[in-house]
């Protein structure tokens, strides 16, 4: 694991984050902590929705966060969840998170146990589609 990240910083943000999760039907809060490239930290939590479609991971919504403050570029994201198994995050966050963050990004999950895994991204998503598919791609005319 990358030992200039301070790991303990972000889990600490991810488990507030966590705490104000709106998951009234699963009842799994997850928090996220996500250290941009600039240094800052962002965070977000999952939101449900009665019409479970409609509900955000909190990876989403703490990557959102950061563009919408400008960030683009990210170096670290930690998953939080009061759960005795870690929990990575599920495959629309994977794809997400392949936007914004390079293959060997490392991405982590914790709990309430004091318990952490750590994964790069490319092991949590071997040959994602990122935008270098459609840069390196053919255009067809029609």
């Amino acid at each position: 694991m990358n030992t200039s990240i301070d790991w303990a910083a972000l889990q600490l943000q991810a488990k507030a984050a966590s705490e104000q999760a709106y998951a009234p039907y699963s009842h799994f809060p997850v928090g996220v902590a996500i250290l941009a490239s600039s240094g800052r930290i962002y965070t977000g939590c999952n939101v449900e929705n009665a019409s479970y479609g409609g509900t955000t991971c909190a990876e989403r919504n703490a990557i959102a966060a950061a563009v919408v403050a400008g960030e683009r570029q990210f170096d670290a994201l930690v998953v939080y969840t009061p759960q005795d198994k870690l929990t990575p995050p599920c495959g629309i966050c994977r794809q997400v998170i392949a936007e914004f963050f390079t293959p060997d990004s490392p991405v982590a999950s914790c709990n309430h146990l004091g318990a952490l895994q750590s994964w790069t991204l490319a092991e949590l998503l071997p040959d994602a589609f990122t935008p270098t598919y459609l840069a390196a791609s053919t255009k067809v005319k029609s």
